[in-house]
């Protein structure tokens, strides 16, 4: 016999009751032998009878908002400890809505017959995990019930771990693979000060939860070494992090340090996708998927006036690193992207629009190179130092 089960360990399960009825009661028997309490959230159209409309999308938007205040209510008050989606397309989206105020590191499991398009603008969004079932959700046969049954036993094994009390400095890293000795250098000089490193790839989702995360106090200060999603947001790239990308830390007064990683390039998934308009242009072949495209003087002038004027809201120490040996693995002499011309262009676009209060550090290294790393971490140690000292004055 199963002990008494906390209010606190329960899991919320989302569905729409009017369609997946027969799937979301397979998944809660599983769950219940696990020993978990379930709490059900229908999301289902037919339970919102008197909010029909001619505008399906609105109907949808009305329900998953409820749905997310109830689920942000349970866990607001240490109700639920997980929550599992099992939806089509429809539902799909709606789980992402509900789940959007829940914390980073919440199990937010997905079961789901959703096309993979919409599934990768979930995962962009959100850190949740996704299960795509490949076979359409019609009841339970033997497909999808080797489905659910590892679903439910996956969210049965889940509890949030509320994140415990700093016992050390936190610093989040920006990070691409053309960056990565850099990145190397600064997490291992980091450590050496007691100052804990968190890496986000610089690919688009990376760059739009890091922004998040430093919204919701997560980190201490921040080493933006790599700020390529400003060059894919510019030019239209797969990696654009969208426009709040390199404001959060300004807004929070914490310090930071922003430096041109991989400016030089742009992110396109195979060759034929890369837009027509570019035809002719400097490319590279990164990966089979992965096609990289130079970026051009008045181009990288752009990027550099952006994040001087992004720069303008902050309230913190801000300092900006500029590599002049080039500001990535292929800006080398002979690399792929090599042009000092157009990293010049980005360090006067920049300093049309750097703000007086901002520090600007020229150094005579690639970003790559040990001298680049160190310069970074001394000025952000010196002034993460500054802040808890002025922290604890207060």
């Amino acid at each position: 016999m199963s002990s008494p089960v906390s209010p606190t360990d329960a899991i919320a399960i989302v569905a729409t009751m009017d369609t997946k009825n027969a799937e979301v009661s397979f998944v809660s028997d599983m769950i219940a032998k696990s020993g978990r309490e379930i709490v059900l959230v229908d999301v289902g159209t037919t339970a919102s009878a008197p909010d029909r409309s001619n505008d399906p999308a609105s109907l949808l938007a009305a329900i998953a908002q409820r749905a997310r205040v109830s689920v942000h209510g349970m866990y607001e008050a240490g109700r639920i400890s997980a929550v599992i989606g099992i939806a089509g397309g429809k539902g799909s989206g709606v789980f992402g809505e509900v789940v959007a105020d829940l914390p980073y590191g919440f199990p937010k499991l997905l079961v789901s017959s959703a096309r993979p398009a919409l599934l990768t603008e979930l995962a962009k969004a959100s850190d949740i995990l996704l299960y795509p079932t490949l076979v359409d959700l019609f009841g339970i046969n033997g497909f999808t019930s080797r489905i659910l049954t590892n679903a439910a036993q996956a969210i049965a094994a889940m509890r949030y771990s509320p994140r415990q009390e700093a016992r050390r400095s936190i610093v989040a890293i920006s990070a691409f693979g053309v960056t990565t000795p850099a990145v190397d250098r600064c997490v291992r000089l980091l450590a050496d000060q007691n100052v804990e490193a968190i890496v986000f790839p610089a690919n688009g989702a990376g760059g739009r939860k890091l922004e998040a995360l430093i919204e919701d106090g997560e980190f201490d200060a921040v080493l933006d070494l790599t700020t390529t999603e400003l060059a894919d947001e510019l030019l239209g790239g797969t990696a654009s992090a969208g426009a709040k990308r390199l404001t959060a830390a300004g807004l929070k007064g914490i310090p930071q340090l922003i430096a041109p990683g991989a400016v030089d390039m742009v992110n396109f998934g195979v060759p034929s996708s890369v837009p027509a308009k570019y035809a002719g242009r400097k490319f590279y072949s990164h990966t089979p998927y992965t096609t990289l495209m130079g970026t051009l003087p008045d181009e990288t002038r752009e990027i550099g006036r952006r994040t001087g004027t992004k720069l303008g809201e902050a309230v913190g120490p801000v300092c900006v690193l500029w590599p002049a040996g080039g500001v990535s693995d292929y800006d080398r002499e002979g690399g792929a992207f090599h042009d000092p011309e157009a990293n010049k262009a980005w360090l006067e676009g920049l300093k049309s629009t750097l703000p007086d209060n901002a520090t600007l550090l020229e150094v005579p290294f690639h970003i790559n190179e040990p001298g680049f790393a160190d310069a970074a971490v001394d000025w952000l140690v010196k002034n993460l130092k500054s802040e808890v000292v002025s922290n604890e004055n207060v």
